[in-house]
């Protein structure tokens, strides 16, 4: 009896042994995962540190480039706030009939007619909105400009100066009473004669000249010391239209 007690012991022991060695070898497994776990995040709060302090830029004495200016739009939009430069203004008194005709078939019954003598200019110069960059050539205190060509920047009559002179609806008044339309139509010829007149007298060239005056003096106050304005000729197309349709 007393053999088969000591028998049932050494079992009770021996079988009791895998567990123990079982719980020791997850507590150790605990243990240095924690330790690992720890080492690892110092590690990592000094290496984010040490990464930190390379792209620090506030500690880092960076040179800053100085900001270019592009000097030539700067000339252009000086210049385009003058717009449309006007540097030339010819202006012309002038008489203009007109009639107009009340027929029965192919003959005229009677003509009325209107004498209107119209008062009316004509301004010229170059259109400074037309201006680009590729215009402007700068170096250092020199400047070169290329003006866009002249043009008819705008025509009018002076209502207040014009007047109808005479008004005749002819034999009987038998003639078609058409005033207003007359007054109109006297007026666009009397627009067209003035710009082809003005054209003739050179307006467009002398409108040339002075803006090159204008816009050197302009360029000179902003503090360029050698000023290039160069000019562009006339187009042809805008006399000729008003001539033809002058005449």
């Amino acid at each position: 009896m007393k053999s088969q007690h000591q028998k049932h012991q050494l079992l009770s022991i021996i079988s009791s042994i895998p567990r123990g060695l079982i719980l020791m070898s997850t507590g150790g497994m605990i243990i240095t995962t924690l330790i690992l776990g720890v080492v690892m995040w110092r590690t990592s709060s000094r290496l984010f540190e040490q990464v930190n302090g390379l792209f620090d830029l506030s500690q880092l004495n960076l040179s800053q480039p100085e900001p270019e200016v592009d000097v030539r739009n700067v000339v252009v939009n000086k210049v385009r706030n003058v717009s449309e430069l006007t540097t030339a203004v010819f202006s012309m008194e002038a008489v203009v009939p007109t009639r107009q005709d009340r027929n029965l078939g192919q003959y005229r019954l009677a003509s009325t007619t209107l004498l209107y003598i119209a008062y009316g200019e004509v301004r010229a110069g170059v259109d400074l909105g037309k201006l680009s960059v590729d215009d402007v050539k700068v170096s250092n205190d020199s400047i070169q400009v290329q003006l866009p060509a002249p043009q008819l920047l705008d025509s009018k009559i002076d209502v207040t100066r014009s007047q109808i002179y005479d008004y005749n609806r002819g034999f009987l008044g038998l003639g078609p009473d058409v005033a207003p339309q007359l007054q109109m139509l006297a007026q666009q010829q009397t627009l067209r004669k003035i710009q082809a007149t003005a054209c003739q007298q050179g307006v467009l060239e002398q409108a040339n000249q002075r803006a090159q005056l204008v816009v050197t003096n302009l360029l000179m106050t902003a503090g360029y010391k050698t000023v290039d304005v160069k000019l562009q000729p006339s187009s042809p197309s805008m006399c000729l239209t008003a001539s033809q349709l002058a005449s």
